[in-house]
């Protein structure tokens, strides 16, 4: 390990490299239900364009250079695939009220720990943070394996 920076908490450094591991494992959930069928069935629902839009936001947030350009860059792309999350929840509420309840709790919890590291940078914090990106994903899976079928 190298040494520690002045005035950098331990951890502390590592927290864009967090931000950015969080947002690209959110491509890990929206990998499987864009794109066309080719079979010309009649328009996709709402949940699947809604996915379809996560999707291209998480590609934005995997591509974006945080190391070079900073948080700056990626805090509007995480804004907005928030809102394309609860856009995500709304449209799958109907049909899929348990798995889209479950994507609105672990995005409160992410954002949460990303706010409380940010604010407060410490190893706790920081692994609060990794286990809420655990949990987002595993709530977005279990969507993304209901809706399966549909889209």
């Amino acid at each position: 390990m190298g040494r520690a920076r002045p005035g950098i908490l331990p951890g502390m450094a590592r927290i864009p490299g967090l931000l950015a591991a969080a947002a690209a494992l959110t491509v890990l959930f929206v990998g499987g239900c864009a794109g066309d069928t080719g079979d010309g069935a009649d328009a996709k629902p709402a949940v699947c364009e809604s996915f379809a839009a996560a999707q291209l936001t998480a590609d934005h947030i995997r591509d974006a250079n945080v190391s070079e350009n900073g948080l700056s860059q990626v805090r509007p792309l995480l804004t907005q695939l928030r809102e394309q999350l609860t856009q995500l929840v709304a449209d799958a509420k109907a049909q899929y009220a348990t798995q889209a309840d479950a994507i609105r709790t672990a995005v409160d919890g992410l954002t949460t720990s990303v706010e409380t590291a940010l604010a407060a940078p410490s190893a706790t914090n920081l692994t609060a943070v990794r286990d809420s990106v655990g949990q987002l994903r595993e709530s977005v899976d279990g969507l993304r394996d209901a809706i399966s079928g549909t889209c």
